[in-house]
């Protein structure tokens, strides 16, 4: 089965730092197949013989652990979720000079549609979707600043989401399809 994994933390801010070399060989040795990073924030397509994303993200969490002594959160998305996630987001929806567009990718315990409630929407400013997994938004680049969204850092829903911006969403969508 093919799987995303993305990791919450790493190589941020100089802290948690690990090479991606060395994360696909964590991969491997915990018997994942196919390992693809990609970029140097915790993005990994792989497939495993295992069917339960519960049982991968354990492994591997244990897996990082031994190899970095790192405590990180392993969020497991399979081929078809991803997938379902990508195609959700507005062809017209880029990450440039113009536009900030992100996937708030969701731990299961708040993956819901209300946890739109919990976010500081500006509805002249902010564009927010929910898709199971995941938040979509978008804000125009001159926006950012006034967009109701940054206020999110901090809070508890914060800590349970990992952010990528739409690019890299594509981008592994496109890993995904060739592998």
């Amino acid at each position: 089965m093919k799987y995303v994994a993305l990791l919450r933390g790493i190589n941020v801010g100089g802290k948690n730092k690990v090479e991606m070399k060395k994360l696909k060989q964590v991969f491997e040795e915990a018997d994942m197949t196919k390992v693809t990073t990609y970029i140097n924030s915790g993005n990994v397509v792989f497939t495993s013989t295992i069917h339960s994303k519960e049982t991968v993200a354990k492994i591997l969490g244990k897996a990082i652990l031994s190899h970095f002594d790192l405590q990180i959160h392993v969020l497991i998305y399979s081929s078809a979720e991803f997938l379902e996630i990508a195609q959700s987001v507005p062809k017209n929806w880029s990450n440039d000079q113009h536009m900030k567009s992100d996937v708030l990718f969701l731990w299961q315990d708040v993956d819901d549609e209300s946890v739109v409630n919990q976010l500081t929407i500006k509805p002249d400013i902010d564009r927010v979707k929910y898709v199971p997994g995941a938040i979509l938004w978008s804000v125009d680049k001159d926006l950012v600043t006034k967009s109701g969204l940054s206020k999110i850092v901090g809070t508890a829903l914060y800590r349970r989401i990992t952010v990528r911006n739409v690019n890299t969403v594509r981008k592994l969508a496109a890993l995904l399809a060739s592998t």
